[in-house]
């Protein structure tokens, strides 16, 4: 048996719907503007015809489910909700084509990518990475995962609200890379691998919490998140 100087941090996972098991977790990829309503309000529209996805990640340790009070985070006056879907992969899987993309998945959730708006834009004008703005402490929200194997979701409502007042609305069937485009192009730069999680972009409406807001919402036919902003950290 291997011994540590300390305890090494606890596998991360998500409950399954339907089942006792939980989803261990493996690496948290994000696409970055994937919607074009929200690429336009961010003030970076995406042309399809000449750009391919962009990514970034965060860790795992990030990862908080659904219902959960997160604490306000610290070094922002900016604090934005971003709703997504997202792809739960379920078997290893490198450079897939888009018609067998369907076999790797093992099912679907909604989530929340929570950013540090301010410290993001910075970073992005400087050409520096996203990492302050992204990879926050709690910052990556999930639902359970509900099992979907070899299902593709290309369409249905994604919505959120602010204390019950609608901030975002669209479908996903406006997605400018769909599931299957974005597993075969992912694949071509990871070996994906059972645990993965694919957060597949927001639509546009994006904006700022506070202290004591109340966060909810939907992926339509997949599941509901909730999440509240507690006081600063």
């Amino acid at each position: 048996m291997t011994a540590y100087l300390f305890s090494p941090p606890a596998v991360q996972s998500l409950a399954i719907r339907g089942q006792t098991e939980r989803f261990p977790i493996n690496r948290l990829f994000f696409v970055g503007r994937n919607y074009h309503a929200h690429a336009v309000e961010m003030g970076k529209p995406v042309d399809k015809a000449v750009e391919r996805p962009f990514y970034f990640t965060k860790a795992p340790q990030t990862l908080l489910e659904s219902g959960a009070t997160m604490p306000y985070p610290p070094e922002t006056n900016n604090f934005h909700f971003e709703m997504e879907m997202v792809v739960a992969i379920g078997k290893p899987g490198f450079r897939v084509s888009q018609d067998q993309a369907h076999s790797i998945i093992y099912g679907y959730a909604a989530g929340l990518d929570m950013t540090r708006r301010d410290l993001q834009l910075v970073a992005r004008d400087k050409g520096r990475p996203w990492d302050l703005g992204k990879d926050i402490e709690h910052g990556s929200v999930c639902t359970e995962i509900v099992p979907m194997p070899g299902q593709i979701i290309d369409s249905g409502t994604i919505a959120l609200e602010v204390n019950g007042q609608t901030k975002q609305s669209s479908d996903v069937n406006k997605l400018i890379w769909n599931v299957r485009e974005i597993i075969a192009d992912l694949s071509l730069f990871y070996h994906l691998q059972a645990g993965d999680l694919i957060y597949t972009g927001t639509p546009e409406g994006v904006g700022a919490v506070v202290s004591g807001d109340k966060i909810t919402g939907r992926v339509a036919q997949v599941a509901e998140i909730s999440l509240n902003i507690g006081p600063a950290a």
